[in-house]
């Protein structure tokens, strides 16, 4: 290989990465904007209680909130649930949620 074929090989390859770069920012710019908004949405639909208590669960089940955050949004947009929603009704629809996961039980033989 020549000197300019290592050249034009290298430079392509910086395109290349400033390219995937730039699309990984914005992927995350977007990420982030999107979280601002559900959470301003949430500000608003949520009692100050409803949601300190969505907050405390957050920090032990990160995961399963977001999906609940997601829900709540989601119920709150087709008119389900009325605005606020107060801290019981989160109760309520956290007792609802576990209800419908199965136990399960594993026994020894």
């Amino acid at each position: 290989m020549s000197q300019e074929e290592l050249e034009e090989i290298r430079r392509r390859k910086l395109l290349d990465l400033q390219r995937k770069t730039a699309e990984e920012q914005r992927n995350i710019q977007m990420q982030q904007q999107l979280e601002l908004q559900k959470q301003a949405l949430l500000r608003s639909i949520l009692t100050p209680e409803a949601r300190q208590r969505l907050a405390n669960l957050k920090m032990v089940k990160p995961e399963f909130t977001s999906q609940l955050e997601l829900q709540l949004v989601q119920l709150v947009q087709q008119g389900k649930i009325p605005v606020p929603v107060t801290d019981r009704q989160l109760k309520q629809i956290l007792i609802q949620i576990q209800a419908r996961k199965r136990e399960i039980k594993i026994r020894r033989v």
